[in-house]
């Protein structure tokens, strides 16, 4: 059984978060969603276990409530918990106690100070979580995972690519995939080195049939944009790591830009 955790606030971008999640789950065979809010914890002067007991008891009312409303089909199982603590923290901690083979946030935030305080968890969360995190911005709605965009510097494939964790993921989705590098210095012809790394993601991804794609273009956001909308790219898979340029995750960048102003669902995998 494939496990998806879909972290909730409540707000009306972590409950479409949860409704993709539900679409996306329903086209998978045996899979189970875990509705999943932390609470913050209240420290009194004097003990007063009751106000901590009726804080859970809200949180599990609201969950059960949006349960009872997503679309998922009778072969999905869904499960709500809710716990007290810090949402970081305690995700890592669930996603290793109860095998979670994915997890669904969604963010928001159009300006800079939304985007500071709005969207922080759910970065931290790709930044400190190894599971495999999908991103869902809030006006991103279902429409199959047929297609996905793998973007890459295409700098020490190797040992800088998580192949078994993409392999995971197109396993999952089975999608066809597109894999993309965006090159600023347009002018200059394909390398060797450059063919070199193409060829060791032909051969780790052989039994996928990869397409490959060299974009000249000043501008990351500009190049992936435009490809996405011409090559009908349903999610954007991406590595954040620290040497290029999907790097520094609070800071602005390309993986935050992405994050943020993305109309499709991001995944984060690590290495």
């Amino acid at each position: 059984m494939k496990t998806f955790l879909v972290p909730v606030d409540f707000s009306d971008t972590s409950k479409n978060a949860a409704e993709y999640a539900a679409q996306l789950a329903s086209e998978i065979t045996d899979s189970k969603i875990i509705l999943y809010n932390v609470y913050d914890k209240i420290i009194f002067s004097t003990s007063r276990d009751t106000e901590q007991t009726s804080r859970k008891h809200v949180a599990e009312n609201e969950l059960n409530d949006l349960k009872a409303i997503l679309p998922v089909s009778e072969k999905v199982t869904v499960s709500t918990v809710a716990e007290e603590g810090s949402l970081v923290e305690n995700i890592e901690k669930f996603v290793a106690a109860n095998s979670v083979d994915f997890i669904i946030m969604g963010i928001t935030g159009s300006s800079r100070i939304k985007q500071v305080f709005m969207g922080t968890n759910t970065l931290n969360v790709m930044r400190h979580v190894n599971t495999p995190l999908m991103i869902v911005p809030p006006d991103a709605k279902f429409q199959g995972l047929k297609n996905v965009v793998f973007t890459s510097d295409f700098k020490d494939v190797a040992s800088t690519t998580p192949f078994t964790s993409l392999k995971a993921i197109l396993d999952l989705f089975n999608p066809m995939l597109h894999i993309v590098n965006v090159d600023a210095e347009h002018y200059v012809e394909l390398t060797p080195e450059y063919k070199k790394e193409r060829a060791i993601f032909a051969e780790q991804l052989r039994s996928y049939t990869p397409e490959f794609y060299f974009l000249r273009t000043y501008d990351l956001l500009d190049g992936i944009d435009l490809f996405v909308q011409t090559h009908n790219i349903d999610a954007i898979i991406t590595v954040p790591k620290k040497h290029n340029f999907l790097s520094q995750l609070f800071v602005t960048t390309h993986t935050k830009k992405l994050a943020y102003h993305s109309h499709l669902p991001i995944i984060a995998i690590h290495v």
